[in-house]
Order: structure tokens, then C-alpha cells, then sequence
């Protein structure tokens, strides 16, 4: 048993005798090395450093030297760190590694003049390696060590001891950042932009900077400036193309990132783009593109196909796509949507048919046999079913108990039948277990005012929901349209306002129509009210209120 555990560290002693200058004597050089090794099979670390420095300093392989400084840093011991780097150095003068472990113990000793000037030695242009190695031993400070590289990054930057490319400022400034010193970090990248305007990461880092200064025209101009998309590296034509989605230019986005080769990813981000933005000849486009990338499609680009076929409003082709994705991921939704396009298609047999199948498969997906009872009740309403539609949602509720989305649902259903103390108490279940809902709050609040014209007792429903979602064009016209009612037409005008910015919908367009009417601006009023009607040429209240309200 003892020859067994003490086997590796023979061998080792046998190979390091094998490398040894005749006139270094084997005991000077076995013996601690294996009372070395011993010690740190005790866990004693301290040990184990002084005995591998006994080593080293008897044998001329800096291998030795290496492992007793690596120890005893580990150890927390500099006096025996230091003598063992010292020694690393002499048998290895060029070792990168070595001067690694030197601004390592510089940290550890908080030396920051010790730590600059050998980080100075790393950035020296003859050694170009040594830049990732000064950037490995200062990313790994904690603590009171990561103070010491901060000055150590500083020195750097004042001194004048920076990169010679736009990357290695970058790569500086983040390192600085992780670090926690951002105002260094950001000093790094502007100057860094500053000095290689030329670099495409000049460029984009600029537009980054000048669209969150709400400068969206200059941004546009930096991007220009990258030149044909096809010839960036696709890292940076990625990074352009999310530049341009974040000013808003869903088609400019979709167009860079469609040079070069294609993947997955890049091939759903621009559908997705493309989608959000509606414009049907570039989706056409791309679903050409996508079509004759393969004469077999992946299951992922069936569905990709399914999607944009979808957007297109080729219900046939998009059917077709959806019942093509085989079982496996993408399955489930596939037979959701396939569904759906069904229903579109008039098919309504079919479509249940499609449904009933998701919702009875045990390996599908819960989320998604969820929705397919959500889209059953759709299906059924929009026939004039409703109490099946009904019948839909509470068969989902026995499985799905307590389901916001199945609640809000049937709430939904019962408000549009009449049936308004069904609805608030589906929408007050969902508001027990879930009161920050904006959603819930905002229908049981509208609930009320229209329904009960509880307007005082509804407006805290409200408030609540447009604090948890600002933006939300629904909400904004809920509370816009209470304020009116109890007679803050300023306010209710300014909310109605912004509901009709952020979303162009029907009852908003007759809400703020109203309120323009009353406030005198009634070409304003009647403008409005045809931009609604444009969108639901057959709304009744629209129509009422251009028709009672002739010029």
C-alpha cells in the first residue's frame, strides 16, 4: 500500500533526475521534491513551498521554479513566492507565465509601482503575446487586489502604455469595467473612437453613442459609413444590423444582417424584423430566399417557412409548412399554428380537429396545450359559438386551474356577452393571486367605469396598471377616457394623446375624438375619427360620431 500511494511522486522524482545538469547531486533535488509532494497530500501548502523552493534552487529546470511559485502563492507566502519567481526568471528570461506570477504576488503585496511596471513589460510591442497575459493576470484581482489593478490600468492609460488597435483599447475598457472603474472604462472607449476613427468598431461604437444621445440622423450617417455589409466580419455586421433595429429601421436591419452566409439564427432574426416591420416585399423576399436555401428543410426552417408563408397571408402554404414539422422540437407549436391557419382557411372542422390532438398529447408541451384551448374558445366565438367557446375555457380550467390566461379569457368572453359580474369575478380571481397584472387591472378597471360607471371607483384600478406599464396604448386610453368622465378633460386629452401615438386602434381613435370634439378641435376630431374608421370601416361608434357630428 505504501509503494502504491507513493508511486507518482518515484516517477516524478525519476523524470525531473532525468532532466538534471550532472553537477546538481539527485538528493538535492528528489528529497524535496517528494517531501514536497507529501506536504501537499496533507493539505500543508506552506510546507510544500518551502520544499519545491529547495528544489529549484538545487536543479536548473524552470519547471520546478514554476511549480514552487505557483505553491507558494497559493500559500499566501511572498518571501518564498518572490525567491521562486526570482529564480523562474533567471533559468527562463522571456517567460511570459513568470511575469504573470510576478504582478500576481505585485497585487497580492498591494504594490501598484511593482504591478505597472511589469504590466509596462508586457505591453512591450516585441512581445505581442503579452498583452492577453497582462489581461488574464488582472482579470482574476478580487477584492483588495482588484484596487491594485485598477492603478495598474491607470499607470497604463497615463503612461502612455496602451494598444496599438481600437480592439485592445476596448478590451482595456472592458476589463476596466469589471473591474468597477467606469470612468475609466468610458474615458477608454471615446478616446479609444477618437484615435481609430477609421475602425468599423470606431463607427459603430459611435452611432451606439450618438442614437442614446437621440442623434438618430448622425447615427444613421456612422453606420453609412461602415460601407457594403458583406464586406464587415460577421461579428460587426451583426452588430450593425442590431443598430439599426434600435433606430427603429427594421428593413435596414434585416438588409445587413442578410449578407454573407446564413444560419438559424441570423435567418429567424431578420423574419422577426422583417414581421414587426409589415413590409410584404421584403418578407416575400425572404421567404423565397429561404426556400431555395434547401430541397429539404430542417424541422427549424419548416417552421421558419410556416411563419413567414403566415405573415404573407398564404394560409395554404403556411398550413402546409406547419403539418411538414415532423414530431420533435418545434412539434407543438407547429400544430398550433397550423391550427390557426386552418381556422383562417375556413376550416373550422379541421382546426378542431388539429386542436383536440395537441390537447390530448401527453408529451406535448403544457404551455402549448394550453393555448390551444385559448385558440379553440377564439375559433369557436368568432363562429357564433360562444357557449362552446365557454365550454372550451372551463374544460382547460379543470386541467389548468387558476390559469391567469385561461381567466382573463373567459373574462374577456363573458364582458362582450354581458355577462359583467362573471367577468369581474374571473378577472378578481386572477388579481388574488397576481396584483401587479397590468392587464387584469386595466380590464377590471374599464369593467367598472363602462359597465358600472364606477368612473371614482375605477380610476386606482387604472392608475395602478399604467404605473406597472407606462406605455401601454390600452391603458393610457383607459385612464385618458376615465379622466374625461370625471371631468379632466386637460389630462384625459393629454393621455388620449399619447394612447394614440403609441397604438392605432378603433376605440381609441372614438375616445380621442370625443375629447378633441369637446375641446373645440373638432377638425382635429373628425380627422381622427377617419383614421379609426380606416382601420374598422364597419366601427359603429365611429360612424355615429362622424355622422352626428357633420361640419
Amino acid at each position: 500500500m505504501i509503494w502504491s500511494k507513493s508511486r507518482p511522486i518515484a516517477v516524478l522524482a525519476l523524470a525531473l533526475a532525468g532532466a538534471m545538469p550532472a553537477a546538481a547531486r539527485p538528493a538535492d533535488v528528489l528529497e524535496p521534491v517528494m517531501a514536497g509532494e507529501f506536504a501537499l497530500q496533507a493539505g500543508d501548502f506552506g510546507q510544500a513551498a518551502g520544499h519545491y523552493l529547495r528544489a529549484a534552487e538545487g536543479s536548473r529546470d524552470p519547471g520546478l521554479s514554476e511549480r514552487a511559485a505557483r505553491i507558494a502563492l497559493l500559500a499566501g507566502q511572498p518571501e518564498p513566492a518572490a525567491a521562486a519567481i526570482a529564480r523562474w526568471r533567471e533559468l527562463s528570461p522571456d517567460s511570459l507565465p513568470a511575469a504573470a506570477a510576478a504582478i500576481q504576488l505585485a497585487l497580492d503585496l498591494g504594490d501598484a509601482d511593482r504591478a505597472v511596471a511589469e504590466a509596462v513589460a508586457l505591453m512591450d510591442p516585441a512581445r505581442p503575446a503579452g498583452f492577453p497575459v497582462l489581461l488574464s493576470a488582472l482579470g482574476d484581482a478580487r477584492d483588495t487586489r482588484a484596487g491594485v489593478a485598477r492603478k495598474v490600468l491607470r499607470g497604463l492609460y497615463e503612461s502612455n502604455h496602451m494598444p496599438a488597435t481600437l480592439g485592445g483599447w476596448l478590451a482595456v475598457a472592458g476589463l476596466a469595467r469589471r473591474l468597477e472603474d467606469r470612468p475609466l472604462a468610458e474615458r477608454l472607449v471615446v478616446e479609444g473612437v477618437e484615435r481609430f476613427p477609421d475602425d468599423p468598431r470606431a463607427l459603430l461604437l459611435e452611432a451606439a453613442r450618438l442614437r442614446e444621445l437621440g442623434r438618430d440622423e448622425a447615427a444613421r450617417g456612422q453606420l453609412a459609413g461602415l460601407g457594403d455589409p458583406a464586406a464587415l466580419a460577421p461579428e460587426l455586421r451583426r452588430s450593425a444590423a442590431r443598430q439599426y433595429a434600435l433606430l427603429g429601421d427594421r428593413l435596414a436591419a434585416a438588409a445587413t444582417l442578410g449578407h454573407g452566409p446564413q444560419d438559424e439564427d441570423s435567418l429567424r432574426q431578420r423574419a422577426r424584423w422583417l414581421i414587426a416591420d409589415g413590409d410584404r416585399k421584403a418578407l416575400g423576399e425572404l421567404y423565397a430566399e429561404v426556400v431555395g436555401l434547401a430541397d429539404t428543410p430542417t424541422p427549424e426552417r419548416r417552421l421558419l417557412l410556416g411563419l413567414l408563408a403566415e405573415s404573407l397571408l398564404r394560409w395554404p402554404e403556411a398550413r402546409a409548412w406547419y403539418a411538414s414539422v415532423p414530431r420533435g422540437p418545434g412539434h407543438d407549436q407547429a400544430m398550433l399554428r397550423r391550427a390557426g391557419a386552418e381556422g383562417r382557411l375556413g376550416r373550422l372542422d379541421q382546426a378542431l380537429a388539429t386542436l383536440h390532438e395537441l390537447q390530448v398529447d401527453q408529451a406535448a408541451d403544457g404551455e402549448y396545450i394550453r393555448d390551444a384551448y385559448l385558440l379553440e374558445a377564439e375559433l369557436l366565438e368568432r363562429r357564433g359559438r360562444g357557449d362552446d367557446a365557454l365550454a372550451s375555457l372551463g374544460r382547460a380550467l379543470d386541467i389548468f386551474e387558476g390559469d391567469p390566461a385561461l381567466l382573463y379569457a373567459r373574462a374577456m368572453q363573458h364582458e362582450r356577452a354581458g355577462r359583467i359580474d362573471a367577468s369581474l369575478a374571473d378577472l378578481q380571481r386572477i388579481l388574488d393571486e397576481h396584483p401587479d397584472s397590468p392587464q387584469a387591472l386595466n380590464a377590471y378597471g374599464y369593467a367598472l367605469a363602462v359597465h358600472r360607471e364606477a368612473w371614482a371607483e375605477a380610476l386606482p384600478y387604472l392608475e395602478r396598471a399604467l404605473e406597472l406599464a407606462p406605455g401601454s396604448g390600452a391603458i393610457l386610453d383607459s385612464v385618458g377616457w376615465v379622466h374625461f368622465k370625471l371631468g379632466r378633460r386637460d389630462s384625459a386629452l393629454a393621455l388620449l394623446r399619447k394612447a394614440w401615438a403609441a397604438r392605432r386602434d378603433p376605440e381609441i381613435a372614438a375616445h380621442l375624438g370625443e375629447v378633441l370634439w369637446q375641446a373645440g378641435e373638432r377638425a382635429e376630431a373628425r380627422k381622427v375619427w377617419r383614421a379609426g374608421l380606416r382601420l374598422d370601416p364597419d366601427n359603429p361608434s365611429l360612424k355615429h360620431a362622424l355622422e352626428s357630428h357633420a361640419p
